[in-house]
């Protein structure tokens, strides 16, 4: 190395040394667990073949690369999911119960009045209704 690598190599070791500092202890304590099984993979490759089938056999990310699951095999995206589609029809049932209480008022207005239902077709009433309204 030269003499130019050798400062690189200090300052990067004093910005890691820095950053590593303010890491979060379990952070710092699952750094410390996947740097030790990977030099466990580069000590013995027989040893990472086997354990990677055991993370395989019982489920923690068969058929994917890293151990890491498929997104679509994620039960909270699924609950999620679930849980919009369970919103949307909800709110779509209130707001047709609520068109629905709306008629019935208007039903309930119009058969309670004096008022024969054929006043209220008439254009002239609509037109005299309108009028009155404004004053």
């Amino acid at each position: 190395m030269t003499t130019n690598d050798d400062h690189f190599a200090k300052k990067l070791t004093s910005y890691l040394d820095d950053s590593a500092a303010g890491l979060k202890p379990g952070t710092a304590y699952r750094l410390q667990l996947a740097r030790q099984e990977a030099l466990a993979r580069l000590a013995d490759p027989q040893r990472s073949a086997a354990l990677r089938a055991a993370h395989a056999f019982v489920g923690h990310g068969a058929g994917t690369a890293g151990g890491r699951r498929s997104l679509w095999t994620n039960g909270k995206l699924w609950l999620g999911i679930l849980l919009i589609a369970a919103a949307a029809f909800g709110f779509q049932q209130w707001e047709a119960y609520q068109q629905l209480i709306e008629l019935e008022e208007t039903d309930a207005a119009l058969l309670s009045s004096d008022l024969p239902i054929d006043a209220y077709l008439d254009r002239g009433f609509q037109n005299w209704l309108s009028h009155t309204g404004d004053d």
